[in-house]
């Protein structure tokens, strides 16, 4: 573990980012990230990559001061792991009032974070929040805008439906995570979905009506490469939160799902 240490106060927020041999993904990302000054922190977990991240180049990129800390998986162990080693180690080291998601490759906005921040101290009982974004292939030109419910009733009907809360585009409060525990293992590439459910059971939610985050379309991504496994942990997340016709709804979606081919989704979705 390499890190910076921050000056003892209480940070707004603090970021999470997982990386699996993307390091100009996660360049990119960091790059776009933007904030006031020593009121907030980056913490990277490089899962077992190829080749291992080192903070001191990371920092030659960005700049000695860049608030980072890099936390290694000593071998591959998947993206929920890692995730949770992240908040794990947030919550015991990094004094912050919230924490961020973002994924390599994936752009934020300028006033994303200050948005947000802002946000969540206005809004007390709001404990999770997200925003539109948009998906793009770099390599095709294809691209697509999502936009979802903001408000939490409308949130709430939605939820079984499709996934509202892009995780890349998230952001809650640390002691929400006290309600929900961290990321579940037993929803395999759908556990942002079932923590964003659990959320929302016990806490009002907010999307921003604003693109804030652009995320890649990788088509070797792990959301992609493991489409059938996700759509599966999808149905059993809503069995298990949904309740009565949203639920079979719900479901029956998710069937859907499953025989259509996702290059047919995507091109469908951007010419919406």
């Amino acid at each position: 573990m390499e890190s910076i240490s921050n000056s003892g106060r209480i940070l707004d927020f603090c970021l999470l980012i997982p990386c699996y041999n993307n390091y100009t993904g996660l360049l990119s990302s960091l790059r776009s990230v933007r904030y006031g000054e020593g009121l907030f922190h980056v913490v990277v977990v490089d899962d077992g990559s190829e080749e291992e991240l080192s903070i001191g180049e990371l920092h030659k990129e960005l700049g000695a001061k860049y608030p980072l800390t890099l936390l290694r998986n000593p071998e591959n162990e998947g993206i929920v792991a890692s995730l949770n080693r992240g908040l794990y180690y947030i919550i015991n080291n990094i004094p912050a009032r919230y924490i961020a998601r973002l994924d390599c490759g994936d752009i934020c906005s300028s006033d994303r974070f200050e948005l947000q921040c802002r946000h969540l101290s206005e809004n007390p009982e709001i404990g999770l929040m997200g925003s539109w974004c948009i998906f793009k292939d770099y390599k095709t030109g294809l691209s697509y805008e999502y936009k979802t419910p903001v408000l939490h009733r409308h949130i709430l009907k939605e939820l079984p439906f499709r996934s509202v809360f892009i995780h890349p585009t998230v952001m809650f409060r640390v002691d929400i995570l006290e309600k929900t525990g961290l990321y579940p293992v037993d929803y395999p590439h759908a556990e942002d979905y079932a923590l964003f459910w659990k959320m929302a059971l016990v806490s009002q939610t907010f999307v921003i009506n604003r693109f804030l985050l652009t995320c890649e379309i990788n088509r070797k991504g792990i959301s992609i490469k493991n489409r059938y496994a996700q759509l599966a942990s999808r149905k059993k997340i809503i069995h298990t939160f949904a309740r009565g016709l949203s639920r079979i709804a719900g479901i029956i979606k998710i069937n859907l799902l499953m025989v259509i081919p996702h290059k047919w989704i995507l091109l469908l979705k951007s010419q919406i």
